[in-house]
């Protein structure tokens, strides 16, 4: 675009769009939009105290033609606020040729100088500026945002949650008057590490379906940082040593003698008529210390590591990229012992259409075994990867690293704290107890928030410490990698909070608390615990409230789904997320899995009309609650009003094998649901909730609930200074809330209760 005179005067208006945050966007109206001879995606050059740049973007339907809707990154960076008069003119489209930038200690120590690069696709820089690392959202092509995707992913594994509120500044710019991130910029840290120019990659080019160079990939490598497998093997840190990785020396020792039997004893095989293939597939979850463990075994038989993270590599043209492959390969096989590391390979070789890399690749790794080098790739997702990669000749050595276990995680937890000051209160075993599902990766998170937390709070001592309270503040903030997609957030009650339910309670304690707090007694007394539980009753009795208090009780990671969320019309797909949700499962294990409304999701076979769709979820559903993979330490809890439609396979033993009915409450319970809806709620003198809860017969749980809920409402309506509830509030709520049993589907369950009762 041609330099241009236009130049129009708008207000600022500090409204960014939900996919907009500290991104660089600025959101016009379509008018403003025409008038300056812009289109969505085309740099702008915004002028206020600074002079700094964006990319302009479509304004929601009602915006204003007098205002400029930006964020208070891009207001901070034009030395502004909320209001001010700002001079927006086209700019044209320069790619930048080198920028540098510093940030944090902890940001840049983690970040490598690629993974920096392609946060910053697609963003318009000025020296002097702040930047997030938060990558371009406003994507249409269906590709390019799941490569976002995997750039979050990626990002949160390596840097922990920390990454969507890191900001970095550009040190220096070229051109310094703002410019575009592509592929062929070279960028890098003050006084550190800058990747290297790839103006021969084809880069630079925007992504499908985008203006303006927005991203083509994501972030960087997730593995390969001391304990955490972060990617400093770029920046030149040391690499660890095998003694700094708990939980990973078995796996460390077998690969270990493989490479140091491959790269040193090559006579002895020689001798014995026979020879060793050096190809490794490392599998295990994002940020569990793949990458940290192939750099430490390659220290420790004095190997070079060459490493390429696949993403990268399939974000460029093929050729380029086949070309980067084979370098990379020739400096593995000669001048000595060489590892070629190969992170994320799914990206290269996915299970479903390779393409024309993935055979490149094949051929590479052929050719670098049979002539003695040694390759290892890592993924986080074996599935995607495709099965022709574990060929004799390829791939044929596959090492596990599982997710670490509690007493892994406290092991974990005193490497990472080995240097810093803990509090006498701090117990690491306490805090590996709270923290099920998390790898290496999100523990080194929880560290460095800890120690921010406790920075906040001793700035002028001398010497600070962490304390258990820092921890405790942190782990409100810092979720496991494992549960990024979990639909259910947990509040925080637990068993003791749900009124009535007595037996239930004591039920759902042994059948789900049991097996996931206590896995070593059910091994010491040589039995499998329960598998699942079916809980089922009338609409509205708490079915979905107790599984939350479960988790609660239990320090559990929960994954929620609906029954019906699970099915597509597409064949496959049903299966397919399935699969993935037991999967997830196993990784963030102790894990409690609860399918709602589960006769959606698994009726009676061979009465389905949808063109057996839910056959093969039931199918599916089976084999991984009693397949051949083993589910340890994960319980399937599943509820339903409607139990006689549940597939009857589904509740033999071994899979939900408990059946639990959640009654309506009676009238003693109906005075416990009142007590603990009103815990929080200012009663009168005159309030007798148990004279209350014998006049509500027929009501369920959470119509006591919205009663209580109700009476509040209508001390609001009769004033809006009302310092209590009283008790003819609650008979004006009476009037107004209606019992929603039905008292025939509550005879019936009943019965169908008494003719599941065991014994």
């Amino acid at each position: 675009m041609a330099e241009s005179d236009l130049t129009l005067t708008l207000t600022a208006n500090l409204r960014p769009a939900a996919l907009d945050g500290r991104r660089g966007i600025v959101r016009l109206h379509p008018e403003v939009l025409t008038a300056l001879g812009l289109r969505p995606g085309d740099p702008v050059r915004l002028t206020g105290r600074r002079v700094t740049a964006g990319i302009a973007a479509r304004a929601d339907t009602g915006a204003s033609t007098a205002l400029l809707y930006a964020d208070d990154l891009l207001l901070g960076n034009l030395g502004v606020r909320d209001g001010a008069q700002i001079a927006v003119a086209p700019l044209p489209v320069t790619g930048a040729r080198r920028v540098t930038l510093t940030g944090p200690v902890e940001i840049v120590a983690a970040v490598s100088p690629e993974m920096l690069r392609l946060a910053l696709l697609g963003k318009m820089v000025t020296a002097g500026d702040d930047v997030s690392l938060l990558p371009q959202d406003v994507l249409p092509d269906a590709a390019v945002r799941s490569l976002v995707a995997a750039a979050r992913r990626s990002l949160a594994n390596t840097v922990g949650y920390a990454w969507t509120s890191a900001l970095l500044t550009v040190v220096d710019a070229d051109p310094a008057g703002g410019a575009l991130v592509t592929m062929d910029t070279v960028v890098g840290w003050e006084h550190g590490a800058a990747t290297r120019g790839d103006t021969d990659a084809g880069a630079g080019r925007s992504a499908p379906g985008t203006r303006a160079g927005t991203p083509a990939s994501g972030p960087g490598p997730v593995d390969g940082s001391d304990l955490t497998g972060g990617p400093e093997a770029a920046a030149g840190a040391d690499p660890p040593s095998v003694d700094e990785l708990p939980g990973l020396r078995a796996q460390a020792r077998e690969l270990t003698e493989l490479l140091d039997l491959g790269f040193h004893h090559r006579e002895v095989l020689d001798r014995l008529g026979t020879a060793v293939a050096l190809g490794v597939l490392v599998t295990g979850p994002a940020g569990s210390g793949k990458a940290a463990l192939v750099r430490a075994v390659a220290a420790a038989v004095r190997a070079r590591v060459e490493v390429i993270w696949a993403p990268e590599l399939a974000a460029l043209t093929n050729d380029v990229a086949a070309r980067r492959l084979r370098e990379a390969a020739t400096r593995v096989r000669t001048g000595g012992p060489a590892v070629l590391l190969v992170t994320d390979v799914e990206a290269l070789v996915p299970a479903e259409q390779p393409g024309p890399l993935a055979t490149v690749f094949r051929q590479v790794v052929a050719e670098t075994v049979r002539a003695g080098g040694a390759i290892v790739a890592t993924t986080g997702r074996p599935e995607s990867v495709d099965p022709a990669l574990r060929a004799p000749d390829l791939l044929p050595v596959q090492i596990a690293v599982p997710l670490p276990d509690t007493a892994l995680r406290q092991e974990q937890l005193t490497v990472l704290t080995r240097r810093t000051p803990l509090a006498e209160d701090v117990r690491l075993d306490e805090v590996a107890g709270r923290t099920p599902g998390f790898v290496a990766a999100d523990l080194a998170a929880l560290v460095r928030e800890a120690g921010v937390r406790a920075a906040l709070r001793q700035k002028s001592a001398e010497t600070p410490t962490v304390a258990m309270a820092d921890f405790t503040a942190a782990l409100e903030v810092v979720r496991p990698t494992s549960m990024a997609a979990s639909t259910l957030e947990l509040a925080t009650v637990t068993l003791e909070d749900v009124g009535d339910l007595v037996e239930v309670k004591q039920t759902l304690t042994e059948s789900v608390l049991w097996p996931l707090n206590y896995p070593d007694t059910f091994a010491r007394l040589g039995v499998k615990p329960p598998r699942g539980v079916l809980l089922y009753g009338p609409p509205g009795c708490g079915k979905t409230y107790l599984v939350t208090a479960l988790a609660g009780t239990g320090r559990a990671n929960v994954l929620s789904v609906k029954g019906a969320e699970l099915l597509s019309k597409w064949v496959g797909e049903s299966e397919r997320a399935v699969r993935e949700l037991f999967r997830r499962a196993r990784e963030a294990a102790p894990t409690l899995v609860f399918l709602d409304e589960v006769d959606a999701l698994a009726p009676v076979r061979g009465q389905a009309t949808d063109g057996g769709t839910t056959d093969r979820v039931v199918a599916a559903l089976l084999t991984e609650l009693d397949g051949v993979e083993d589910l340890r330490n994960v319980v399937v809890v599943g509820a339903t009003n409607r139990p006689d439609l549940v597939d009857p396979a589904l509740l033999r033993p071994g899979r939900l094998e408990r059946l639990v009915y959640v009654p309506p409450p009676d009238a003693a319970g109906r005075v416990e649901i009142l007590q603990a809806a009103a815990r929080q709620v200012p009663l009168a003198d005159d309030v007798d909730l148990a004279g209350v809860a014998e006049s509500l017969d027929g009501f369920s749980a959470a119509d006591c609930a919205a009663l209580v809920r109700e009476a509040a409402l209508a001390a609001m309506r009769e004033s809006m200074t009302a310092a209590t509830v009283t008790g003819a509030h609650l008979a004006t709520a009476r009037g107004r809330v209606r019992p929603s049993l039905d008292p025939a589907q509550v005879a019936w369950l009943a019965a169908y209760a008494e003719q599941h009762a065991p014994g």
